[in-house]
């Protein structure tokens, strides 16, 4: 029953994010590993059971989707460190960087060149197999490569997968599903870009356009679902599939991490900055990463000043209540897979006892990093996916940056610190459109 202003006296924050300013917010909410770890309503069992799903379909992944014949049909990105970017950091903003900076490159997954590619093929293949396994086609003991079949694909065109997205999840269930020969529709909101429409429809998916935002494709979704029996609808706010598919990330990182011969412990501590719309993927990492590492890794979420959702959902203890509009701010950015106005309840609760923090940035200063990591490293992503690489630069250059450092005794650490910047998108852009981006970036900067 509080008014915007009452919220905004209790939590002086809110007034800055009605403002679109840039804020750096520390969880007060969060709790030592083991205490927080009681309140979690999934466990390391059942990253383990999606991780073995996985291994089961890798055959099959690699049957038909080339790309991935390489890593076995392991849908995987790699991990690069960025030198030249953090001098470049530095310079920029005018701050010292201690502490080594690196990029997983989610933004190069195979299949769909984005962090979605976790989640949501997981979770269309969790469905694939639970129906072909109900009606005696599939067995756990068997090769599902045998699933790329005439057979297979008449039986899963009898059912049929929705989702509402603002891209990327759209595009990562549409290119699986279409695959599998399920009917698929993709609820696409105002913000999502034309060519990610055209790719979908390319490969059969139907695309079904609003005029509103992220809320309405997945309302529309549901209703499709609902009146359809045979129609399995992916439900980017609620599902626990998801966000267990982007889970087993954090146990693939361990492997990526003893392999470049990064040690993460007391003192040694990692931080991750994940970009975030409405939760699943930064809230499903950042939980696979506390079940590894508890204590020793720090992570911190990334959201566009004018989309500011779970941050809004996290301070007010709302969640999936309140919404950016109900604070008058228009979740209208260029960051179009994070413009998301209401965040997810079930990734808010989950995660409140484990989160670090959490950060805004605009839409112009994912622009500039844009065309820097582009000069600097010739990574190209976009611009969404850039929301996590200012990260070690709030940290260290931010009153509340620096107050969690201390207060976390983490001082003496950081010159042995890794800050891990997840890139969550950017390969499948269009060259052209890759193009404008770097062009309206380099405009910035000077």
């Amino acid at each position: 029953m509080k008014t915007n202003q009452d919220w905004i006296k209790e939590y002086p924050l809110i007034g800055e994010l009605a403002a679109v300013k840039e804020v750096f917010w520390t969880n007060p909410k969060k709790e030592p590993f083991q205490k927080g770890v009681k309140k979690l309503p999934l466990n390391e069992n059942d990253v383990k059971d999606a991780e073995e799903r996985l291994m089961r379909f890798a055959p099959y992944i690699a049957e038909v989707f080339p790309e991935t014949r390489q890593q076995e049909g392991i849908i995987e990105s790699p991990i690069v460190s960025v030198p030249s970017m953090r001098q470049k950091l530095s310079e920029m903003y005018d701050h010292p960087l201690e502490g080594e900076l690196l990029l997983k490159c989610d933004s190069h997954l195979p299949i769909s060149g984005s962090i979605k590619a976790r989640g949501g093929i997981y979770e269309v293949l969790k469905h694939a197999e639970s129906l072909a396994i109900q009606h005696g086609l599939l067995s756990v003991e068997d090769d599902y490569s045998i699933l790329d079949s005439e057979k297979f694909r008449d039986f899963y065109s009898e059912y049929s997968i929705a989702v509402g997205s603002t891209g990327n999840l759209g595009l990562s269930i549409g290119i699986m599903s279409a695959k599998l020969g399920f009917k698929v529709t993709v609820h696409m909101s105002a913000d999502a870009k034309e060519w990610k429409k055209d790719l979908l429809k390319s490969k059969g998916v139907t695309v079904v356009e609003y005029k509103e935002d992220y809320s309405k494709a997945v309302e529309e979704g549901r209703k499709q679902a609902d009146s359809d029996p045979n129609c399995y609808f992916i439900d980017d706010e609620n599902s626990r599939d998801l966000f267990l598919g982007y889970a087993v990330a954090a146990f693939r990182l361990k492997k990526q991490l003893e392999e470049l011969n990064i040690t993460v412990d007391e003192n040694h501590p990692l931080f991750v900055y994940l970009p975030c719309g409405v939760g699943g993927g930064p809230g499903g990492v950042a939980f696979g990463l506390k079940l590894i590492y508890q204590d020793h890794v720090h992570c911190f979420f990334a959201e566009p000043t004018h989309s500011p959702c779970m941050l809004l959902g996290l301070v007010t203890g709302l969640h999936d209540q309140v919404s950016v509009q109900d604070f008058g701010i228009d979740n209208i950015t260029s960051a179009d897979g994070l413009a998301v106005g209401r965040p997810s309840r079930f990734v808010g609760q989950t995660i409140e006892p484990l989160l670090s923090g959490s950060y805004t940035v605009s839409d112009h200063e994912l622009f500039k990093l844009l065309s820097v990591l582009a000069d600097t490293e010739n990574i190209h992503l976009e611009p969404s996916a850039l929301a996590g690489v200012i990260g070690p630069v709030k940290l260290a250059a931010e009153k509340q940056g620096k107050e969690y450092v201390q207060n976390h005794n983490l001082k003496d650490q950081m010159k042995n610190a890794v800050h891990l910047m997840w890139a969550t998108g950017g390969s499948m852009v269009p060259k052209e459109i890759m193009d404008e981006y770097y062009k309206k970036g380099a405009e910035l900067l000077f």
